[in-house]
């Protein structure tokens, strides 16, 4: 059987499976509820795997919906955002309803004062006991406030403790949300936001350059390898761009074999030498299967560069540095380009290289 095959024979009785699985369970046929069956048989996710099965025989929407915001909050970050906001709504009424209870306690307080007050002046003459029925109705009034108000300060510390929780999951939602969820770097909502910021300052124009990569021939490795092969890999290499660039390159994913490298500070040169060096580690890697030693050859990456100053635009960037990395792949594949070295007098002269 070719490999190709045997692929397609191993997606169709995983399809098979999840969906005997899920009726088994008596869990609904949601393409949200597809999703976390498929990947916890696909085995391609231990910690999902384990969550699946420490559910119950019947698992509610509930608790299968709070799987997928955890593994897949990606695709879960509406109900994450909707939740919040139903909670902080919650939150900020109970607040506004202490605050309007304390102010009346407050002003009851007040008013016992003031009558307290006025009594005392109309009369010409006080007795021993007239003074000690007023000195324990103020000490009561007073104890009755100061008691209402610890309650209400421990209410709201609560309240406060409550409100930073839901602080905490919007914060760890926006990484989550900015996160690729194979390679656990930056994915491509989060490059787009940095490349655009490059343009807002001078200095960004002038002390920041782009890398783009590309892995070689991957198409190929998936028909031959099949794409939890191809997933391995493409992990690996995200872990060289990571662990292998200097402090504060930001490194994202931006499409299936597609990386882009964000450099701050550095020149020309140094970019060149940091992309090289990288270029060469993902061919000097060996790439196999730790379980069957199955050797899946030499992997490579092509790479271009370019420079903010040589951009217009947060596209005109891109669209250069993308120009550079064609040309790596049309002149043999494993290799790093500059864009400058494909300029000539006018600075146009990348569009010769215009993709088909």
């Amino acid at each position: 059987m070719q490999p190709a095959a045997a692929t397609l024979e191993r997606s169709t009785d995983l399809a098979t499976a999840v969906v005997t699985t899920m009726r088994q369970l008596g869990v609904m046929g949601l393409p949200r509820n597809y999703e976390i069956f498929y990947e916890a048989l696909s085995g391609s996710n231990p910690a999902l795997s384990l969550a699946v099965v420490a559910l119950n025989n019947r698992p509610t929407q509930d608790e299968l919906d709070a799987i997928g915001r955890k593994f897949f909050s990606q695709n879960h970050g509406q109900g994450i955002v909707e939740q919040a906001r139903e909670t902080l709504a919650r939150e900020l009424e109970d607040v506004a309803s202490l605050l309007r209870s304390e102010r009346s306690h407050i002003e009851k307080y007040g008013r016992i004062l003031d009558e307290t007050s006025d009594g005392l002046n109309s009369r010409s003459t006080i007795s021993r006991e007239l003074l000690q029925k007023i000195v324990g109705a103020i000490s009561v009034a007073t104890t009755s406030t100061i008691d209402h108000g610890r309650q209400v300060l421990s209410t709201l510390s609560d309240k406060s403790a409550e409100l930073e929780s839901v602080k905490s999951k919007l914060e760890e939602y926006k990484r989550l949300a900015d996160t690729d969820p194979l390679t656990q770097i930056w994915n491509r909502r989060a490059f787009d936001k940095e490349i655009a910021r490059i343009y807002n300052s001078s200095k960004g124009i002038l002390f920041n350059a782009l890398i783009l990569a590309d892995i070689d021939r991957f198409k190929d490795i998936n028909d031959r390898f099949g794409h939890p092969v191809g997933d391995k890999i493409i992990q690996i290499i995200a872990d060289i761009f990571q662990s292998n660039s200097h402090a504060g390159v930001f490194v994202a994913r931006t499409g299936g074999e597609e990386f882009a490298l964000i450099v701050e500070g550095a020149s020309e040169d140094t970019t060149y030498q940091m992309a090289e060096r990288i270029r060469a580690l993902v061919e000097q890697t060996p790439f196999a299967s730790p379980q069957t030693g199955t050797n899946y050859g030499t992997v490579t990456v092509s790479m271009g560069i370019c420079m903010a100053s040589e951009g217009d635009s947060p596209e005109d960037l891109y669209t250069k540095a993308d120009r550079a990395l064609y040309r790596s792949k049309v002149a043999g594949r494993n290799r790093v380009t500059r864009h400058s070295t494909m300029a000539g007098p006018s600075g146009k002269n990348w569009l010769l290289y215009k993709k088909e």
